[in-house]
Parts: structure tokens; C-alpha cells; sequence
């Protein structure tokens, strides 16, 4: 087959115009084609008064080769990629050991799900419960107030990326399209299959339940086991070797063990830094959830076009570098979605954005967030695990702003960049559950975070007209837009850099941002670890 890309239509074509497009191009006769299937679509929305679609299409020929040397050295035509995924592995039938999975997020799951396809059945550890259990005790805390420190947000099965916006994309370099490998994975198991070629994918929190059960069911039917309610207490590690692991009082042996805890897992960070495993500490950004309508960001990005049924709800990428040297940046954001109580520990409150698979809801949210360095942490460079100390000590000021009750503190953005309380809502209903407590945000974070924010929301309004709209709300605090540490790894073994056995994996080691890019280095790790179990 042939893949073609960059092939412009606008965005009201009739349905024939693409294989109209794609003949001329090729310069052949109907009668030649004699298939095509769309890999990838996506808007470009530069000129709001002419939106164009943007086609990649792998393209079947009855004389493919003269065609392909016809345009040979050409842009924009070529032969289609092998994006199928191959094995690198088969577990000997004589298996001596099974691998240890620590945590069922995306990566996780991708990683036991490939060990479980190459046979190596593999045990997982979830210290939260199973997806639908974890779902009633979410809403325990954003209807009743009532925080299960083991089971929410952050801890149970399908990860922090159930109750996310459930974005499908990433920035990482795939020159194998295990990319693909994932979004094939999941559309077996239940998601719509427009996944495999629209610009920018998601599928949102209902159906990422579903899904997480049916990848769940696969793994358990190839012999793979998956324990709930399993925190790991203790690696057992011995002269540089991880033997195994504790985990409710009983030891389970094994040379191959992934940590795949996600950045949250703060005891389980404690824990691996006091097991001697080298850990230090990395940059992440602090900041607050921001809430315009959706209808204001849908007509500044689509102009006449907005609503367009494909289309859909408008998003936003926007950084500022602000004169203290900070930058500013928009994070996670989720077009007609909510912000939503994400903390984990007792006594603190953290937000987060999740938007379901309509994206329908009355608000735009987005994470808007400074950057921040390992200088900024008080303690470090002495306690690697300073960065998170730094967040749970702006988290703790966020429960006491908000009343102390999980309630979040917020304000209207014109109040804020003012410099005044805000004592009553306007326009923007704040979507956050269980409620927000309207304050002044000014000691909700570090000073020098405070005075960037005020300085990048009038600058972002020249990007987006009307970001700064009096009555936008702001919701506080963001705190865990990635880990707040990296546990190194040897990049060709995929190893601890002084733990052999043991395989810091996805957002929590710092080696993924995102659902897509940490079910990616799931799959990585999980060929990592086949490599070394076959080779004894």
C-alpha cells in the first residue's frame, strides 16, 4: 500500500471529494484504486474562515510499484509503514518464575497485558480496588465529602487516567507505532474505532470503565493474576538484586518486579527510597485549574465554524514566559469537562480535570501552572523527596483555604489579577465537587507563582480573547502534573541504575506524561522484561 498525507479539503467536502483528492494526486484513473482507508484527520482551524481537514490515507493500487517510482524522492507519497506489533518474546513452557507488576494504571496494564500475550503470566499488585468498587468511593468524595485514602482518583484499577479527560495522544517519539499497538488494544476492548485516525483522540471516563475491565478480563484468561487491595509493604533486595516483594504479610519471590505506581504513590516513593534504590529529585509545575464557558473558547478558536459536529469542543495550548522567568503554560485541558477533587492524602486538596467522551458539559477547564525546579523545594538537594513534601505543603494550605472540609478555594480571575476576595460567583458556575469556597488565592501558592499567573492571564487574553474574563474562575491547587521524581533506569536494560531486577516504569519514575505515553513504556518495559526472563 501507499500512504499518502497533506491532502487539504474543506471542512464541509462531500463525501466523494477525498478519493476524487487522492486520484489526483496519484494522477491514475478510478479504475486503478482499488481500495483506501483514512489514517489519520485532523482540522487545521489557523483560518477560522476557511477550516480545512487534513488527510493521511493509505492507498491501494493495482500497479503500486510504477506509481511509487513514478513519484520516487517526492514528499507526501510513499509506501505505508509496518505498523503491526511483533513479539520479541515467548515465555518457555518450563516458565521458572512469573514477573511482578506494582500498580494497574495505563502502564500497568499494557505491561501485564503484553507479558500476559508472550505467555510469562504475570502477578499484578494494585493497592486500590477494582474499577467499579473505586468509582463509588470517587464519588464518596466529590458528593459526601468522604476521602478512602486507598481507593480514589489516584489509587485503583485503570489509574489516575480513568478519571481524566482520557486523551489518547502524546508528544513521544514511536518509531515502531506502539502507539498503535495500544489504541488497537483498546478499541478491542470496547472503544469507538475512530481512535485509530482522528487528530488528538479521547474517550472519557465511562467508557475508559469498560475497557479497563475487558483488558483486566484478557489478562486473567492468559494466565495473568491480578490481586487488589495489594499495597506493597517492602522490596526485598539483596546484594543489588531485587528477590521479591512484601505485600500484606506475604513474600512473593521474583527477579523481574516493574514499579509502575504512577505519581501519586508517595509512601510507595518513601518505601523504594528507603529500600537504598536511586531516586532524585525533578522539575513539575504548580498551579491552578482556570473555567471559561466552552462557547467562548469554541468562537475564539472555530469562528463561524464553532459547533461543528466534527469539530466538537474547542481546546487551547498556551504558554507565556513571564519577566520573573517563569514560564506559564495551559496543562490537561479538557473542553466541555469538569474539574474534580484528586487528592489521595487526608487533610489536602488537589484538582484535576476529566471531561466524558460528549465533552458537552457548559465549561472549558484547563490546568494553568508555573514551572518550577528542584531549587525551589525547601530541603533539597539533601532529601531527594523534597518536591513532594513541596506539594503536599501547598496542597495542606489549599484544604485550609477551602474550609477543611474538601471543599477547594477559589476565585474570579478578575479578582484575582485585582488582588481582592472574591465573595460571590458570576457568570461561570465553578464545576468543582464536592464545592468551592471563594477566597483570595494569593497565599495558595508561592509568591513568585502568584505574580506569573497575574502577569500571564492578560497576556494568554491576546492568544484567546477574553481569557481573562472577569468572571472566569479560578480553583486551587494543581499540584501533580507529573512526578515529582525520577527513579533512573539503565536506557538499554530498562533497570533500576542500581537495583538490578527492578523496572521503573511510566508517569510515577518520570518516564511518561499521559495515558498513550505511559501504556507505550508499559509495553517497553514488559519487552524489557521478556528479553531477560528468556535469557536466564
Amino acid at each position: 500500500m501507499l500512504r499518502l498525507t497533506e491532502i487539504k479539503l474543506p471542512i464541509d467536502h462531500p463525501e466523494a471529494a477525498l478519493q476524487e483528492a487522492i486520484l489526483a494526486r496519484l494522477g491514475v484513473g478510478a479504475d486503478e484504486l482499488l481500495s483506501f482507508t483514512v489514517y489519520k484527520r485532523s482540522p487545521d482551524a489557523r483560518k477560522k474562515s476557511a477550516i480545512l481537514l487534513i488527510y493521511s490515507v493509505d492507498v491501494a493500487l493495482r500497479d503500486e510499484a510504477a506509481v511509487l517510482q513514478r513519484f520516487a524522492g517526492k514528499p507526501h507519497i510513499g509506501p505505508t509503514p509496518d505498523m503491526g506489533y511483533k513479539f520479541v518474546a515467548q515465555a518457555p513452557a518450563n516458565l521458572a518464575e512469573r514477573p511482578i507488576i506494582i500498580g494497574f494504571g495505563p502502564c500497568g496494564i499494557l505491561a501485564a497485558l503484553v507479558l500476559a500475550q508472550m505467555g510469562f503470566k504475570p502477578i499484578v499488585l494494585e493497592r486500590g480496588k477494582a474499577v467499579r468498587e473505586r468509582t463509588q468511593d470517587t464519588w464518596g468524595l466529590w458528593r459526601k465529602n468522604t476521602l478512602n485514602p486507598e481507593s480514589n482518583v489516584q489509587f485503583g484499577e485503570g489509574g489516575a487516567g480513568t478519571f481524566s479527560d482520557g486523551k489518547l495522544y502524546s508528544q513521544v517519539k514511536d518509531p515502531r507505532f506502539l502507539g498503535r499497538k495500544v489504541l488497537t488494544e483498546f478499541v478491542k476492548a470496547g472503544a469507538p474505532e475512530e481512535i485509530l485516525w482522528i487528530n488528538r483522540p479521547h474517550i472519557g471516563t465511562f467508557r475508559l470503565v469498560g475497557m479497563v475491565e475487558k483488558m483486566r478480563a484478557e489478562i486473567i484468561a492468559l494466565g495473568g493474576e491480578i490481586r487488589f487491595q495489594s499495597k506493597v509493604d517492602e522490596l526485598v533486595i539483596e546484594d543489588g538484586q531485587i528477590r521479591g516483594v512484601r505485600v500484606n504479610g506475604e513474600f512473593l519471590a521474583s527477579r523481574h518486579v516493574v514499579l509502575a505506581v504512577g505519581h501519586s504513590a508517595r509512601d510507595t516513593f518513601e518505601m523504594v527510597h528507603a529500600s537504598g534504590v536511586y531516586i532524585e529529585a525533578k522539575p513539575f509545575s504548580i498551579g491552578f485549574r482556570i473555567e471559561h464557558p466552552q462557547s467562548l473558547i469554541d468562537e475564539c478558536r472555530y469562528g463561524r465554524f464553532a459547533g461543528h459536529p466534527i469539530l466538537g469542543a474547542a481546546d487551547y495550548k498556551l504558554v507565556h514566559h513571564c519577566g520573573n522567568g517563569r514560564s506559564v503554560y495551559s496543562f490537561c485541558m479538557c473542553p466541555g469537562g469538569t474539574v474534580v477533587a484528586a487528592t489521595s492524602e487526608e487533610g489536602r486538596v488537589v484538582t484535576n480535570g476529566m471531561s466524558q467522551y460528549s465533552r458537552n458539559e457548559r465549561n472549558a477547564n484547563a490546568a494553568l501552572v508555573v514551572g518550577i525546579a528542584p531549587e525551589d523545594y525547601p530541603g533539597y538537594p539533601a532529601n531527594p523527596l523534597a518536591g513532594m513534601e513541596f506539594q503536599r505543603h501547598w496542597e495542606s494550605r489549599a484544604f485550609e483555604l477551602g474550609g477543611r472540609n474538601y471543599n477547594a478555594p477559589a476565585q474570579l480571575v478578575g479578582d484575582f489579577l485585582a488582588g481582592r476576595p472574591s465573595t460571590k460567583l458570576g457568570e461561570v458556575e465553578p464545576s468543582y465537587k464536592p464545592g468551592v469556597t471563594l477566597t483570595d488565592l494569593a497565599t495558595a501558592l508561592p509568591d513568585y507563582a502568584i505574580t506569573a499567573l497575574r502577569e500571564a492571564i492578560p497576556a494568554l487574553a491576546r492568544q484567546i480573547r477574553g481569557y481573562d474574563l472577569h468572571d472566569a474562575v479560578l480553583t486551587g491547587v494543581e499540584t501533580r502534573t507529573s512526578s515529582p521524581i525520577r527513579i533512573k533506569r539503565d536506557p538499554a536494560s530498562y533497570q533500576s541504575l542500581n537495583t538490578r531486577g527492578l523496572y521503573p516504569a511510566g508517569e510515577g519514575a518520570s518516564y511518561a506524561g499521559g495515558i498513550l505515553s505511559a501504556a507505550i513504556d508499559g509495553i517497553e518495559v514488559a519487552e524489557a522484561v521478556a528479553r531477560s526472563m528468556v535469557a536466564g
